[in-house]
């Protein structure tokens, strides 16, 4: 276990690694950040100074690797736009973005399973039916569109729920959450929905084609052979097998709720990290923007991590392969 854990965490650092040079490369060519700051009016030397002050002016590798040195100290430079150290920047509007994330992949989970587990096993019944046809939608409607169409109906047109913002927020240390709050939880619903549906429908799709396979094994023929009740057989070991690929799934999945915020974030106006980095993009805010993919490379790292650890300790198979190759 040990020897599996280094192997991953070496990996893992050199993903980083790549993700920071090939982020770090691709907005030296997004736009000149000088002409963004000063504008047409300014200078040429005025130009000159700012490039000189901010390092432009350096070769690429020493722009890197002082970019790098100053990454793993937890500097990751100032904010062209707005004048601010970006690690603060960013970890004032973490809260927000996590929060939404964990809302919509619990919902997304939680929904997922619940409605892949009951397709099944009532494949035959007209409510699954209906289930499966409504997972096409969710899974070809563009996430844009599925956030305009909620707005319409249950903020424009039913006024249940709020169509903007974070609503009241209560801070805890560095940490602000909106679920105590009633505004709060009544704000996250449609953005929650917006952002979890289209994996819900992916991890539905995902345990109803997994558990009708475990369904068909001779084991499963077995237990209901000694007699074992169908709720036996169906939660305690064909759902209990289904979820071994499902947890590498959804870990990959929460990842990609994170990093997918922006579309949401920006349809929502939600206060997040995704709303930042939009807007650092059009200022060609470089530091920003490579602090933010950086980031979120660090989360489908650590998430990659975890799920290989979690993959590792549920299913015994691999324990078992790794010691026959040692011996």
């Amino acid at each position: 276990m040990l020897a599996f854990t280094i192997r991953r965490l070496a990996q893992s650092i050199l993903v980083m690694l790549v993700v920071a040079l090939v982020s770090f490369a691709l907005f030296r060519f997004v736009g000149d950040p000088v002409a963004t700051m000063l504008g047409q009016e300014a200078s040429v030397a005025d130009r000159a100074r700012l490039r000189e002050a901010l390092g432009l002016n350096d070769p690429f590798l020493v722009q890197f690797y002082n970019f790098i040195t100053r990454a793993v100290q937890g500097d990751f430079g100032f904010s062209y736009r707005l004048r601010e150290p970006v690690l603060p920047l960013i970890l004032s509007r973490l809260p927000a973005t996590l929060e939404l994330a964990l809302v919509s992949g619990t919902v997304a989970f939680v929904g997922g399973v619940g409605l892949g587990v009951y397709t099944a096993l009532n494949r035959k019944g007209w409510l699954s039916s209906a289930i499966m046809t409504g997972s096409l939608i969710g899974v070809s409607l563009p996430t844009f569109l599925i956030g305009v169409l909620l707005i319409w109906v249950f903020a424009v047109e039913l006024g249940w729920l709020p169509s903007f913002g974070r609503g009241q927020v209560v801070r805890f240390g560095w940490w602000s959450s909106g679920l105590v709050t009633p505004s709060g939880r009544a704000a996250i619903v449609l953005p929650a929905i917006t952002l979890g549906l289209y994996q819900m429908t992916l991890i539905m799709r995902l345990v109803r084609a997994e558990m009708l396979e475990v369904l068909r094994a001779d084991y499963i023929k077995f237990a209901r052979a000694r007699g074992l009740s169908q709720r036996a057989v169906n939660f305690g070991h064909a759902l209990k097998n289904t979820l071994v690929p499902v947890i590498t799934i959804t870990g990959l999945q929460l990842g990609s709720i994170i990093a997918f915020s922006i579309i949401t974030e920006t349809v929502f106006q939600w206060p997040g990290v995704g709303a930042l980095f939009i807007n650092s993009v059009q200022a060609v805010d470089v530091p920003v923007m490579a602090a933010y993919l950086m980031l979120i490379a660090f989360v489908f790292v650590l998430i990659n991590l975890i799920v290989d650890m979690l993959y590792y300790a549920v299913d015994p198979r691999l324990r078992v392969d790794r010691a026959a190759a040692r011996h």
